[in-house]
């Protein structure tokens, strides 16, 4: 349990590190990101603070379509991850902006971003252990609607990204790059850790190490 916990938080803090580099980079956050970063703006309080309500708010939404009891598993990672967003923010990255930096180091700062992000996801989801009710969020809207994950995230991304940008969220370049290649690097990221998580879980070494060696 100590191993998939350390991996569990390995990749919420890759993931988030690449979320706050994505704000900084100016050129536009991911749709959820933007929305919180444009309620900080419009209503104060911490992009993480924003992003743990919406979550505490998702875990109810969920159940409530999913017609089922809510799942208070889902506190662990919306804790988790509301502390790290903020550690990575308001700690780490407080005082950097790319704003006035010239186009070609934000656009490179964007795209090692989204790359930090899908690889902390695919790390994270690796232990199979609670996720995040924005991220079961995308499954309950399609069971219930009886549409395709495509067209689920496609539809929330559209609605989050309008919303964020009515409210001067930073909807720009690197929403765009996000919401384009996350989704296939992550895949290509879980397809490569997949062997090598459990060639390194201590469950799957005392069973197989005889064999091995």
């Amino acid at each position: 349990m100590l191993f998939r916990m350390s991996v569990y938080i390995l990749g919420i803090v890759v993931n988030f590190f690449g979320v706050a580099l994505l704000i900084k980079a100016a050129l536009g956050a991911g749709f959820w990101t933007a929305l919180f970063v444009g309620l900080e703006d419009k209503f104060g309080f911490t992009v993480g603070i924003w992003y743990g309500t919406f979550q505490l708010a998702f875990i109810f939404l969920n159940g409530w379509l999913a017609k089922q009891k809510p799942e208070f598993r889902a506190l662990l990672p919306l804790v988790l991850e509301s502390l790290v967003l903020d550690f990575w923010l308001e700690v780490v990255f407080k005082n950097m902006s790319l704003a006035a930096a010239p186009f070609l180091i934000q656009l490179i700062t964007v795209i090692i971003s989204v790359g930090f992000i899908a690889l902390g996801v695919a790390i994270y989801i690796l232990p199979q252990l609670p996720r995040a009710p924005v991220d079961q969020l995308f499954l309950v809207i399609a069971k219930k609607f009886r549409i395709s994950l495509l067209v689920s995230q496609t539809a929330i991304a559209l609605t989050t990204s309008t919303t964020a940008f009515l409210i001067g969220g930073p909807v720009g370049i690197g929403t765009l790059v996000g919401t384009a290649f996350a989704g296939p690097l992550i895949q290509y990221f879980y397809t490569k850790g997949y062997p090598l998580y459990y060639l390194l879980h201590p469950g799957y070494r005392e069973r197989f190490e005889p064999i091995i060696q």
